[in-house]
């Protein structure tokens, strides 16, 4: 059994702050068939309090990834989570008008959230004041992935093989892609290949400082490729300069969208508290400049063939 190294990381990080969240709250989302609804948590202390945008997987919603969320906030983040389009409690399947644009719609989401942060600041009592604008930056799963990493920089290719819209968002300077799909090629399955254009990124572009996390045991069922696909905005970006594969992992990454859901197919409490804390470590690394936690942390995962993680950095 591979030793924890929770307490490692819990040392560097320090202590948790109580939380307070809200939700609903309503954006402004003109023309979007939908409200645009979103959750806001935050530390109920602290100043100068960084944003972080968070993008759920297909069919999740506001509620869901408290394991992440909430430690995320305990840790001085104040983090939005929209319901995007495609949740379950909005009904929309494959086969609705609707659905061959929320992928794009999704993106969209996130800028109305970074477009209204007065309104979400508001929503949240004592938060007002407390909100450092200048660090914001963007974490996804699963699909969340994709909509993230385009404001991150990544592009889709059309039918003929050139990036299409740039879609970055200059406000967002640090990512995070949680088990966030590769690229298209002959691997894709044909349902993928028909119905999902946005599973043709290019990341050639992606040049926001970015960690992707994979697990090792996750095997899609829109590619035929192995696990090493979720790899690929790492090995294929110039701004994704670090990697975190997690042994044994498969696509719920341990159980990062709730504790006891029926969607993991991997619950491992030890693997959700490696996710939680060394993307905490990474954002708070990626967004000053002067805070080596990142480094620290990076340093205190064991190795060797019963290492419960790897990661694999390249200086920008």
């Amino acid at each position: 059994m591979p030793t924890s190294t929770t307490p490692a990381l819990d040392h560097l990080l320090g202590d948790g702050a109580p939380v307070v969240s809200v939700a609903p709250v309503t954006l402004d989302a003109p023309g979007r068939p939908l409200p645009l609804q979103v959750r806001v948590s935050a530390p109920a202390t602290g100043t100068d309090l960084p944003v972080l945008l968070f993008s759920h997987g297909n069919g999740m919603h506001l509620d869901a990834y408290a394991p992440l969320v909430s430690f995320w906030a305990s840790h001085g983040f104040v983090v939005v989570q929209p319901t995007h389009l495609d949740s379950r409690r909005n009904g929309i399947g494959f086969d609705h008008p609707v659905f061959p644009s929320i992928w794009s719609e999704r993106t969209t989401d996130l800028v109305r959230v970074l477009d209204q942060l007065d309104t979400v600041e508001a929503a949240l009592p004592g938060l007002s004041g407390r909100v450092d604008r200048s660090r914001i930056a963007a974490a996804g799963h699963s699909w969340g992935g994709q909509s993230v990493q385009s404001l991150l920089g990544a592009r889709i290719l059309d039918d003929a093989g050139q990036p299409g819209e740039d879609r970055r968002e200059a406000r967002i300077t640090a990512g995070v892609l949680l088990a966030a799909t590769g690229v298209a090629g002959d691997d894709l399955v044909p349902f993928a290949a028909e119905h999902l254009p946005f599973m043709r990124p290019s990341f050639a572009e992606l040049t926001t400082p970015t960690l992707v996390v994979a697990g090792d045991h996750d095997q899609s069922r829109m590619s035929t490729r192995g696990p090493d696909w979720f790899t690929d905005a790492y090995t294929q970006s110039p701004g994704a300069t670090d990697l975190l594969v997690l042994h044994g992992g498969e696509h719920g990454l341990g159980g990062i969208s709730g504790y006891e859901a029926a969607e993991t197919t991997d619950e491992d409490p030890e693997r959700v508290a490696l996710v939680q804390r060394l993307t905490t470590a990474y954002l708070r690394s990626a967004l000053d400049a002067g805070d080596d936690v990142w480094e620290q942390a990076r340093a205190s995962l064991p190795t060797g063939p019963d290492a419960s993680a790897m990661i694999e950095h390249r200086g920008r």
